[in-house]
């Protein structure tokens, strides 16, 4: 059995976040320590733990991050941003739920 962490808690509704999209297969939240005006966090529904992770059966799912974000970006105006993944606790990865970064320097459009 998977370890739970925060991230599997969001995806289920469990502990509140600050959504900002929500389809099918992912589900978009603000970062509770931003790095820039705008800090998201991606998450696939499906869990795998981390880039390190991902299987033939799961290769999809990184690149399917960055074209949500891609679309959600175009949608919200926000013209120049920044997308990181981190791999691993010497990579920076801090939650062991794969998680795409969106950063901008400007702020999301209401």
């Amino acid at each position: 059995m998977e370890e739970r962490t925060i991230f599997h808690k969001i995806r289920d509704k469990e502990i509140p976040a600050a959504i900002v999209y929500e389809d099918d297969d992912v589900l978009a939240f603000k970062d509770i320590r931003p790095k820039a005006p705008t800090h998201l966090l991606f998450i696939p529904k499906h869990f795998v733990a981390s880039i390190a992770d991902v299987t033939p059966e799961t290769a999809h799912l990184p690149g399917m991050l960055i074209l949500k974000a891609q679309k959600f970006a175009a949608e919200k105006g926000i013209r120049g941003y920044k997308l990181t993944y981190h791999v691993g606790k010497e990579g920076g990865q801090e939650v062991m739920y794969l998680h795409l970064h969106l950063m901008s320097g400007q702020g999301l459009e209401e």
